[in-house]
């Protein structure tokens, strides 16, 4: 056995033993670590055990049989709380992180993802040793490549937001394709789709604006303490709709007809907490009430089903949606008449 899976055998053993006053007995030890896919016997388990009491303060019961094994109360524990399930986990995480954070944010994560893959690495001789072709995230829907942002400017914000310091930035306005000069008092960090934003204060105004940070061109640090919103929360703000485009800060009640397999869909990944699903006398369809944000990010959803969802209130949003694919049918019409008229065309023939 190598020593890279002897000490990776030693830690999960480690990590099994419970803090006093609990316990576990040898049996159990060896149970947990053929579930881990460690190939032990109980002489290897005990072995094990007296060789980590001698250097952490493990107490064994040897009162009666099989040995009762705990860490001293109050012993905390600096190791690594990993395990083969926990790697997995650590391996999901950085599939799905991945196409999320910025590149600087998720470089950070490295030293944690790589202990992850070399654990499950070098699990040779139990049921992990194939992981890299059994583990896969995908994410839900079209995933862009996150924007890239200066390690310089995600420093500079993620200090400034951590200190409560002004931050005095060069940003890139979209609108008006030129770079503005504001004073931000940092509220919060955001990351939504691919783009991480910085919600702030900007000079002496008091509304909250959002700045996506591979728009800033720099930043610095002033000596100077940030203003605060005490009523400000950050997941109040989120829930508030305020990256869904919104309309208004109202809740609306959506009812619409979908087909059975959206149903089943909706039933499985509620659309909202407050959400209905009704029978109709059409067995292939059924009736969806839900109370949803009133902003364009939902609208956007509810035009992905295409067919399959038929919008019934609010009727501005029936109305939005028909316009859409009325738009879409007139231009594809545009263009095969285009495409006609140039068949048609003397010049071709």
């Amino acid at each position: 056995m190598s020593q890279s899976e002897t000490l990776f055998r030693l830690i999960a053993l480690m990590q099994s033993i419970p803090r006093s006053p609990f316990y576990k007995n040898t049996t159990t030890l060896v149970s947990f670590m053929e579930e881990e896919g460690f190939e032990v016997s109980m002489r290897m388990v005990q072995r094990d055990l007296e060789k980590l009491s001698t250097y952490f303060p493990i107490d064994c019961d040897s009162s009666q049989k099989p040995y009762r094994w705990s860490f001293r109360e109050g012993y905390k524990s600096n190791l690594p709380a990993l395990d083969a399930i926990s790697a997995l986990s650590w391996v999901l995480a950085e599939e799905h992180l991945q196409p999320l954070l910025p590149a600087i944010a998720f470089d950070k994560l490295q030293p944690q993802f790589q202990q992850a893959r070399d654990f499950l690495d070098g699990q040779k001789r139990n049921l992990f040793q194939h992981w890299r072709h059994q583990i896969k995230a995908v994410p839900n829907g079209k995933s862009l490549i996150p924007a890239e942002i200066p390690e310089c400017i995600w420093r500079s914000v993620t200090e400034g937001l951590l200190m409560g310091k002004v931050l005095n930035s060069e940003y890139l306005s979209r609108k008006k394709n030129e770079c503005k000069i504001y004073r931000l008092h940092p509220l919060g960090l955001v990351v939504r789709h691919s783009s991480t934003y910085l919600l702030a204060m900007v000079n002496d105004y008091e509304n909250v604006r959002q700045f996506a940070l591979h728009r800033f061109q720099s930043i610095e640090i002033l000596d100077q303490n940030s203003r605060q919103q005490p009523n400000f929360c950050l997941e109040d703000y989120v829930k508030s709709g305020a990256f869904g485009y919104p309309v208004d800060e109202q809740n609306i009640t959506l009812k619409a007809l979908i087909d059975a397999d959206t149903a089943w869909h909706l039933k499985e990944t509620p659309v909202s907490e407050h959400q209905t699903l009704e029978k109709t006398d059409n067995p292939h369809q059924m009736r969806l009430t839900a109370m949803v944000p009133n902003d364009q990010q939902t609208q956007w959803w509810l035009m992905g089903f295409g067919s399959k969802i038929e919008v019934l209130e609010p009727s501005s949003w029936r109305k939005a949606i028909l316009q859409h694919a009325l738009e879409i049918v007139q231009k594809t019409s545009d263009e095969s008449n285009l495409k006609r008229r140039d068949l048609i065309s003397p010049k071709n023939s």
